[in-house]
């Protein structure tokens, strides 16, 4: 199980995201949920990023919902961890 660490850009883009589709909040919660289990469940269909976004993944969380993420070692614990990146529709984050 890895632990999710949000990013000022993702908790911004998260509550503006969010305000605009209220309906979605929960669907958005149910996936961080899923993604701390495993990040790499098929209903997730988490994939890497190419272009200005190499190194990146992201993953599914509605029709056209997206999140962008790292998966990093934590220093302090040598732990694998989730850095949440940024949250939108498939063409405002790509």
């Amino acid at each position: 199980m890895r632990e999710l660490i949000t990013t000022a850009k993702f908790n911004r883009a998260f509550r503006k995201f969010t305000r605009h589709n209220p309906k979605l909040q929960h669907q958005i919660e149910e996936t961080l949920r899923a993604m701390c289990i495993d990040v790499f469940a098929p209903h997730l269909g988490t994939h890497k990023l190419s272009g200005n976004l190499v190194g990146l993944r992201a993953c599914y969380c509605g029709y056209d919902c997206r999140i962008v993420f790292s998966i990093e070692e934590d220093a302090s614990t040598n732990q694998e961890v989730i850095i949440l990146i940024n949250i939108g529709t498939h063409d405002r984050i790509y």
